[in-house]
């Protein structure tokens, strides 16, 4: 991999957030801020997410080498922004409301789906070092199977979230379902076959 590869991709990952930041300070997120604040580090999250779902069919398609090892680093981005979206929520929305939070996570579907994820997310950050790799062996890859069922229940967050319009959420959910179908056997030995 090119050196230059990683820091580009790492200071991409940035962009959003700048632009969150630079729309906050112009008073550029509309009538309700912290529902936008919400709604795009919600959004990014889910494209992070889908990035790393991303890197090993085009690593086969292409036969580059380098997409898988930006895999981590985006994964990582997308706990970074779904840190943003769970702080937002509990912070500038609930006002760590504690009581009012539990029943709110109990009562609403799509927060419980995003609560589940963002759970089955923190150990996949926790142990994505290399001394984790070493130290949990076979169990490392088991558990970042994981990796495949988080953002199915980000989309179905957002899905049940938005409720009328759902456009953006069947966006993303067509985009997991052609992922998960490169991952499918046959259809993987024939992009494996396929010339470089």
């Amino acid at each position: 991999m090119k050196p230059w590869i990683k820091p580009a991709v790492f200071t991409l990952c940035l962009l959003p957030l700048a632009g969150l930041v630079f729309a906050l300070l112009a008073d550029r997120l509309g009538a309700n801020p912290i529902e936008a604040l919400t709604r795009e580090t919600g959004e990014w999250t889910l494209r992070f997410l889908l990035l790393t779902l991303c890197m090993t069919p085009l690593r086969k398609i292409t036969a580059w080498r380098w997409p898988v090892r930006l895999r981590r680093m985006l994964g990582l981005f997308a706990f970074f922004y779904v840190c943003m979206h769970l702080t937002t929520y509990l912070w500038l929305d609930q006002f760590f409301d504690w009581p009012e939070i539990v029943r709110d996570i109990v009562k609403r579907p799509f927060i419980t789906l995003g609560m589940l994820a963002f759970v089955l997310l923190v150990p996949l950050a926790v142990t994505s070092t290399n001394a984790m790799m070493r130290r949990l062996g076979r169990n490392w890859a088991r558990l970042h199977q994981l990796a495949y069922v988080i953002p199915a229940l980000g989309v179905l967050h957002y899905w049940w979230l938005v409720k009328a319009d759902v456009r953006e959420p069947l966006v993303y959910a067509l985009l997991y379902l052609a992922l998960m179908l490169l991952r499918w056997k046959p259809i993987a030995l024939r992009i494996s076959r396929m010339p470089a």
